[in-house]
């Protein structure tokens, strides 16, 4: 993975109360002053995030949708205009490298990623394209997300349908939790909680990110900070590239089967390892959401151990305060890890606070209950043979 930390600032930045985000949101507001006014603005479809920070990186040419296939996971031959996809780019070993959100417009193919992955995925897709009719570019400094719980296309499309004829906005709509076409989902809840977070990234020209949030103002949104977007996103067991993902991370572990991977499709790399767990093995480890304890109103941070009788288990991926549930978190585990036991979040040891004279204080590490809610359950993979019923197999659907 590439340096997460870039040197882009917000315009929005400039606003009256906005507090900087950090790790992969960097470059934006982590909230605008009230951060749990501004989530449940956002969950209510009354809110808009900036994410302009994020990468944008175009594949244009004939041959595009059908190149993107046989590199990735998902089978993205005969994407419609308009329709969202995501896909997965693993290494040999079945690793996940990138995962971009893909829409197409009917002659471009727009890849919305994190701000790490944009030069590194540009890179890699350029040295791919031997003689086939593919152009590939990062555009991340042109383009902006504006990300919402509703399509806002039609006031975006007003307001920016001035500016020399614009046209029609474009919008990726999650999937997510939906089992798209040749998908498969692990967890086996019935009511999963992203049914409860659509989700829609807009695409617009990054120097009109004011006008668009400005019209969006008079309309009666308001903005929302990373920090509530977070929250809805972890309360969703949604994974994100580079969040939930490290350098061992295969889709399996964090149910990403379910939007991303398609079972049928042909060769690609990476896909030997994605078929021989899904069908013969299980994920070394395993997604789950965490109900923490909101007694101490503190949060853990990402990399905070999870315990298990004093022994470490698994690692806090992101944590939020969320406006209903309260403290909650995201942590991949091992897999042998009881779905049923109560664990120990334990936070990572920073470096002391200094006194006022100079010497160094004692660091007191902090620690959180946590309850299990099961996103991967240890049994997830070896469907071979399986008995009809315990997980929930590919079927039909929408493929975006």
């Amino acid at each position: 993975m590439t340096d997460p930390t870039p040197s882009y600032s917000s315009v929005l930045l400039q606003r009256h109360g906005a507090v900087p985000a950090g790790g992969q949101d960097t470059g934006v507001a982590a909230h605008y002053g009230d951060p749990v006014p501004e989530q449940r603005a956002l969950a209510r479809g009354r809110a808009v995030v900036d994410q302009s920070q994020r990468g944008v990186v175009t594949v244009s040419g004939a041959d595009r949708l059908s190149w993107l296939t046989t590199l990735s996971s998902q089978v993205l031959t005969g994407l419609q205009p308009g329709q969202s996809s995501e896909t997965l780019f693993l290494s040999v070993q079945g690793r996940v490298e990138f995962a971009p959100h893909v829409l197409d417009d009917g002659t471009t193919t727009w890849l919305l990623t994190e701000a790490a992955e944009a030069p590194a995925l540009t890179a890699w897709l350029e040295s791919m394209r031997f003689a086939l009719r593919v152009e590939v570019e990062d555009v991340s400094a042109h383009w902006a997300a504006l990300a919402a719980t509703r399509d806002l296309t039609e006031p975006l499309d007003a307001a920016l349908a001035g500016d020399g004829g614009v046209g029609r906005v474009l919008v990726w709509r999650d999937p997510w939790p939906e089992v798209t076409a040749g998908g498969h989902a692990y967890a086996t809840t019935h009511e999963h909680p992203g049914a409860d977070r659509p989700w829609y990234e807009h695409l617009v020209p990054l120097h009109e990110l004011e006008t668009a949030v400005a019209a969006l103002e008079s309309e009666g949104l308001v903005l929302a900070g990373a920090w509530a977007a977070e929250a809805l996103r972890i309360e969703a067991w949604r994974p994100r590239w580079g969040v939930e993902t490290d350098e061992k991370t295969i889709p399996h572990e964090l149910d990403w089967m379910r939007t991303a991977v398609h079972l049928a499709k042909g060769c690609y790399k990476g896909q030997e390892t994605v078929a021989r767990v899904h069908n013969l093995g299980h994920p070394p480890r395993r997604l789950t959401f965490l109900d923490l304890d909101g007694s101490q109103h503190t949060l853990p941070e990402a990399g905070a151990a999870v315990e298990l009788g004093g022994r470490t288990v698994g690692r806090i991926t992101a944590a939020q305060l969320h406006h209903e549930a309260g403290p909650v978190a995201l942590a991949v585990l091992k897999r042998s890890v009881d779905p049923a036991a109560d664990l120990t979040v334990r936070d990572v040891v920073r470096d002391a606070p200094q006194g006022g004279d100079g010497i160094e204080e004692p660091a007191v590490p902090e620690q959180w209950a946590a309850a299990q809610s099961v996103v991967v359950p240890p049994e997830a993979g070896s469907v071979v043979g399986r008995a009809q019923g315990l997980l929930r197999g590919p079927r039909g659907g929408r493929s975006g």
